[in-house]
């Protein structure tokens, strides 16, 4: 922070401490209190937007109230080194006049070039170990109304804005989730190859009964002349024996 920075936003904690779990969403949350008599205006950016959804993640806190917002970490599938995380959160603030909605909030009002009274504050993240909870001495040591720390975020650091809404926050499909557009995979050659077989067999199935249709058309002129050959009733037998046949398949 800057010696021409003025603290305007009180945030508690300062740490994100996320007690980690395999493959479940964790979230915590931060209050961010406006110690002054103006309106502010605040955004929150971290270096791994990706990784993090917040809600809000702009907004405006009217003089001498607290805002409140939360921050979900996405479900990961393996622990990190040692426990440790990298990630960081910065928190911009700056004054607004009254009347300012967060549609009008902008980057540009959080750079001290532009002649505004801005602030930062940039927050750690703390896995924690579900199953031990953490020494009364050390959460002595680091929670409470501390000041701010005083850390560098050295030059390489690159913190990003953070989406409104995100629509990656569930946990990706497990492999056994996926197994049935798989299967439909493997399986749709032999389903058209049936398809076309049913197809083919309703064909001859119609043609069949035409032939018999036709054939019944030339019994009735025989019957009508006084008779017919025996040609039309062995043809119509075996018409009606194969015609049974394609019935049941």
């Amino acid at each position: 922070m800057g010696s021409d920075s003025k603290e305007l936003l009180g945030i508690e904690p300062l740490e994100l401490r996320f007690p980690f779990e395999f493959m479940k969403q964790i979230s915590c949350s931060m209050e961010l209190t406006n110690k002054t008599d103006d309106y502010l205006a605040f955004k929150v950016k971290t270096t791994s937007p990706k990784k993090y959804c917040v809600r809000p993640n702009s907004g405006i806190v009217p003089p001498r109230s607290t805002s409140s917002v939360v921050v979900t970490m996405q479900a990961l599938k393996q622990a990190p080194p040692d426990m440790q995380c990298k990630d960081k959160f910065l928190v911009q603030s700056a004054v607004v006049t009254e009347g300012t909605a967060v549609k009008d909030i902008t980057g540009e009002m959080f750079k001290k070039e532009s002649g505004n009274v801005v602030d930062e504050v940039r927050l750690k993240v703390v896995y924690v170990q579900p199953p031990r909870p953490p020494s009364p001495v050390r959460e002595g040591s680091e929670e409470g109304s501390s000041p701010r720390p005083s850390w560098s975020d050295g030059p390489n650091i690159n913190y990003q804005d953070m989406q409104a809404t995100r629509e990656s926050d569930e946990p990706p499909l497990s492999s056994a989730h996926k197994e049935p557009s798989e299967i439909t995979t493997e399986t749709s050659p032999l389903i058209s190859r049936l398809t076309e077989e049913r197809n083919s067999a309703i064909q001859q199935n119609n043609k069949l009964r035409e032939e018999l249709d036709l054939v019944r058309r030339e019994i009735s002129k025989q019957n009508g002349n006084g008779g017919f050959p025996l040609v039309f009733v062995v043809a119509v037998a075996l018409l009606g024996i194969l015609l049974g046949y394609l019935m049941k398949r």
